[in-house]
C-alpha cells in the first residue's frame, strides 16, 4: 500500500471542553466518485512538503490532561510567550515518552510527509533550545528524521514515515553575529527568513512605515546564506526587501507562506511584481490558510484555491506551493489567551488576526486532502498538483541545500 493518508474517515479527537468527532478531508467539492478516488490516490502517492505549519496536531487534539499540565505551568510562571511554546512543544514530548500515540497517527492522516520546525539565530540560548527539542525528537522517534538533503523527503515518503526541516523566523532579529547561523546550518538550518514584520538591522519587514529594503548587512546576510547552502525566504518582508533579495541572491529565493495581494488587500499578501521577481530567481511561493490574509469575514478553502489560481495563472504552477501556517498548534483556551493579549511581533489590530478562527475547510491538519481535492476539482493535472503539494519546493530545496 502507498504511505499516505486513507479515505477520509471519523476520528475522534479532544480539546479542554470533551471530545467530539468530526471528519476531515471531506469539504464539499462536488466531485464525482472517480474523481474522489483520483484525488486520494493522487494525495497518497505525492510527497506533500508543508512549507510553514506548527502541525501535525491542532487543538483538537489536545486532551484534558494535556490542558491540565499546560494550566499548571501557566498558573506558575504567567509568562504567555513560555505558554505558546510549551503548547507547540509538548505534543512532542509526550510523543516521545508513548503517551501520545495521537501525534503519529494524525500526521499520517493528513497525508503531509514533512514540514518545518523552528529555530532562531538571534540569540545563542534560543538557539540551542530549538535545537534540542529537534533532536530530541528525531533522536527518539524512529519513523521522524531530520531533513538534511533533498533525498531525505524521499526516504521518509517510503521508507522512515515523516521528516522535519530546520527553519528560522526571526521574530527575535536575527543576530549580527553570523556565527550562530552557521551553528544553525551545521545543525540542519536551511531556511531563513530576513525579517518579520518589522525593520530591524538586516531588512524591512511588511507591517512598516518605511518602504526600505535590504540594509548593507542584509545583502552580507544573503551572500553568507548563498555559501552556506541556506534558502532565502523574504515572507513576512515588504515589497522592496523581496526585489531587494531577488536581484542580490545568487540562488532561489522564496516566499514560504502569504497570499496574493491583487486577489485580498493584505499587508502579509505580495504584490504580483513580487510574485514575478520570485519566480524569475527559480523560487516558490508557498500559499497560506491563514482566513485573514485571504478574504474578508470567513473565507473557505475555496478562497485558498482563489489565492493559489492568481499566482499559477502570473508566474505558472512551477513556482506555487504551500505554506499554510494555520491552523496555530495550540488549544482553543490558549488562543483565546492569545486573542486577550492583542497583535504580537509588529501585527496590529487593523491586520485582523485572530487565533481562534480558522479557514473553514481546513480546521486541522487532517484537512490537507482537501488542498489536493480541491485541486483536482479545478482542473490541475497530477504533475501540476504534485508540483504544488512538494515537488516544487524540493526542486529549491535540492538547488540551494543538496
Amino acid at each position: 500500500m502507498v504511505r499516505g493518508i486513507p479515505r477520509p474517515a471519523a476520528w475522534g479527537v479532544g480539546d479542554d471542553r470533551g471530545y467530539t468527532v468530526t471528519e476531515f478531508g471531506t469539504y464539499d467539492f462536488h466531485l464525482s466518485s472517480s474523481d474522489e478516488d483520483h484525488a486520494v490516490r493522487l494525495h497518497a502517492e505525492s510527497t506533500i512538503v508543508d512549507v510553514i505549519w506548527w502541525g501535525p496536531l491542532a487543538y483538537r487534539s489536545f486532551t484534558p490532561q494535556m490542558n491540565a499540565k499546560l494550566r499548571a505551568a501557566y498558573e506558575r510562571n504567567h509568562d504567555f510567550g513560555s505558554l505558546i511554546e510549551d503548547s507547540l512543544r509538548l505534543p512532542g514530548r509526550l510523543a516521545v515518552a508513548g503517551e501520545l500515540p495521537e501525534y503519529r497517527r494524525v500526521w499520517d492522516a493528513s497525508g503531509v510527509t514533512a514540514g518545518q520546525c523552528e529555530i532562531q539565530v538571534g540569540d545563542a540560548r534560543l538557539l540551542l533550545e530549538g535545537i534540542a527539542h529537534i533532536d530530541y525528537l528525531v533522536d527518539h522517534l524512529p519513523w521522524l528524521r531530520k531533513a538534511l538533503r533533498s533525498a531525505d523527503f524521499r526516504k521518509a515518503k517510503h521508507e522512515w514515515g515523516h521528516a522535519l526541516y530546520l527553519q528560522c523566523q526571526p521574530t527575535p532579529p536575527i543576530s549580527r553575529d553570523f556565527g550562530l547561523i552557521d551553528l544553525g546550518q551545521d545543525a540542519g538550518l536551511r531556511v531563513l527568513q530576513l525579517s518579520y514584520n518589522v525593520q530591524d538591522a538586516i531588512a524591512c519587514g511588511c507591517a512598516e512605515r518605511s518602504g526600505a529594503g535590504l540594509s548593507r548587512l542584509g545583502v552580507d546576510l544573503i551572500a553568507r546564506l548563498n555559501k552556506r547552502g541556506i534558502i532565502v525566504d523574504t515572507a513576512h518582508c515588504n515589497q522592496q526587501t523581496i526585489l531587494d533579495a531577488c536581484k542580490v541572491s545568487e540562488a532561489p529565493v522564496i516566499v514560504s507562506h502569504t497570499s496574493a495581494a491583487a486577489v485580498h488587500p493584505h499587508d502579509r499578501g505580495i504584490s504580483d511584481e513580487s510574485a514575478e521577481a520570485i519566480a524569475a530567481t527559480g523560487g516558490i511561493i508557498g500559499v497560506v490558510t491563514h482566513p485573514a490574509f485571504l478574504g474578508p469575514g470567513r473565507p473557505t478553502i475555496e478562497t485558498m484555491l482563489d489565492h493559489i489560481e492568481h499566482f499559477t495563472s502570473l508566474v505558472g504552477w512551477q513556482h506555487v506551493a504551500i505554506g499554510s501556517d494555520w491552523p496555530m498548534g495550540s488549544p482553543k483556551w490558549v488562543l483565546e489567551e492569545a486573542k486577550a493579549h492583542g497583535p504580537r511581533n509588529g501585527f496590529r489590530k487593523e491586520h485582523g488576526i485572530d487565533p481562534t478562527q480558522n479557514l473553514l475547510g481546513f480546521d486541522d491538519y487532517r484537512d490537507h486532502p482537501n488542498i489536493t481535492r480541491g485541486l483536482v476539482s479545478r482542473g490541475y493535472r497530477d504533475e501540476q498538483i504534485k508540483g504544488i503539494l512538494g515537488e516544487n519546493f524540493l526542486r529549491v530545496f535540492a538547488a540551494v541545500c543538496d
